[in-house]
């Protein structure tokens, strides 16, 4: 199984941008991940929220291969601690055989079409974070489960 995090728009701020750097050259140790990058939205000063939502839906949806497990990061989404993240990831390892897609999606949320094609969503915080951060956040967690199952000691209780 691979993992891919699927963003909108670049990682603009350099600390941001190293630190996800750090952390998926570590996750490269445990499996497979890629932080795939949808280019920003042209004259977003144009389009209402809904037609923004709407174009970066298209573009989400467009990456997706057949087979794909489609896990949405979204503030309504179920909360977990870092040990039941973990336990989650494990159980997708032995479920999914293609790709678990985690996605982020722009400042508006996702659009409908990408609300009813997602199996899930994944709350990260009950506060709310720029989409720069979320994306290290992310990664952070990710490699976290993957030490606690493999019993190494970046976690502790």
């Amino acid at each position: 199984m691979k993992i891919s995090l699927l963003v909108i728009g670049k990682t603009d701020a350099g600390y941001f941008s190293q630190g996800i750097q750090e952390y998926e050259n570590r996750l490269k140790h445990y499996l497979p991940f890629e932080m795939q990058v949808i280019p920003d939205i042209k004259n977003v000063k144009n389009l209402s929220e809904e037609q923004q939502k709407e174009k970066e839906g298209e573009f989400i949806l467009k990456n997706l291969l057949a087979g794909d497990y489609l896990v949405l990061l979204d503030e309504r989404g179920k909360d977990f601690s870092s040990l039941q993240f973990a336990s989650y990831i494990e159980k997708k390892t032995h479920t999914i055989s293609k790709r678990l897609i985690f996605v982020i999606g722009g400042p508006y949320g996702f659009s409908k079409a990408v609300y009813d094609k997602a199996a899930e969503k994944i709350s990260l915080s009950k506060m709310t974070f720029s989409h720069q951060m979320i994306r290290l956040v992310f990664v952070e967690q990710l490699y976290r489960a993957m030490t606690i199952l493999n019993n190494e000691p970046y976690h502790h209780e």
